[in-house]
């Protein structure tokens, strides 16, 4: 697909678009919240941190020269890949060890357990980048979509952007005492679920038939894969 026509652009066709995204933002609540963990209780609901993010579609890059003209759209462009970036980390750090539990041999085990703690160091640089975020709203001069970015300099814990080592939450089992972990963790239809939830975020708009049919076998291929036995 092609990508921005912004001068510096590469020009270089991508697989992904960065034009068209809905961003979930539940992750910064879900990592600040210390009495829900959505592997217990998959029908909570976690709080958004930007909301007008998680609705219609913002772009994270500039799509041509004309989106660098107005400082304030082009501030809330750098504020959408911030968050974008943590999205994407935030669901590698927990793919990664989702799948480290379905891993039938042990080289890729190992690729897994070597890959996924570096994105957990990229979710909480990411993390803290996106907190710098400078509070604003701007009006997509292209789609008419307005975005509002919040302070989080707030006293509120579940918003504070100073908070972003993962605060304890309840594991395994609520009777047991709280305890800081990547969350979720839990592994049925964690491939095909993230496949999903990238799909929903827009990142494939425009990608042909072809791809998605790739994409969802080697999802199912993943999900039907099972320690210590074959798929």
């Amino acid at each position: 697909m092609p990508g921005s026509s912004a001068s510096g652009s590469s020009g270089i066709l991508r697989l992904t678009n960065l034009t068209q995204l809905t961003v979930d933002t539940s992750w910064w609540t879900r990592y600040r919240i210390d009495d829900q963990n959505p592997d217990l209780d998959p029908n909570f609901t976690f709080p958004q941190a930007v909301p007008t993010l998680g609705v219609n579609q913002h772009t994270a890059i500039p799509r041509t020269d004309a989106d660098t003209s107005d400082a304030n759209f082009l501030q809330a462009i750098a504020n959408t890949a911030a968050f974008h970036f943590a999205t994407i980390e935030q669901g590698g750090n927990s793919l990664y060890p989702a799948m480290a539990l379905r891993a039938t041999h042990t080289e890729v085990l190992r690729i897994l357990i070597s890959i996924g703690p570096t994105e957990t160091m990229h979710f909480q640089t990411w993390s803290d980048k996106a907190g710098n975020a400078p509070p604003l709203t701007a009006v997509d001069p292209v789609t008419g979509v307005s975005v509002t970015f919040p302070d989080l300099a707030v006293d509120d814990e579940t918003l504070n952007k100073s908070l972003i080592m993962p605060e304890p939450c309840p594991f395994l089992d609520p009777s047991l005492p709280i305890c800081s972990i990547i969350r979720p963790t839990k592994t049925e239809g964690v491939a095909m679920g993230t496949l999903q939830f990238l799909t929903d975020m827009g990142l494939f708009i425009g990608q042909s038939p072809a791809f998605f049919a790739f994409m969802n076998e080697l999802a199912r291929l993943a999900d039907h894969a099972r320690a210590g036995g074959r798929r």
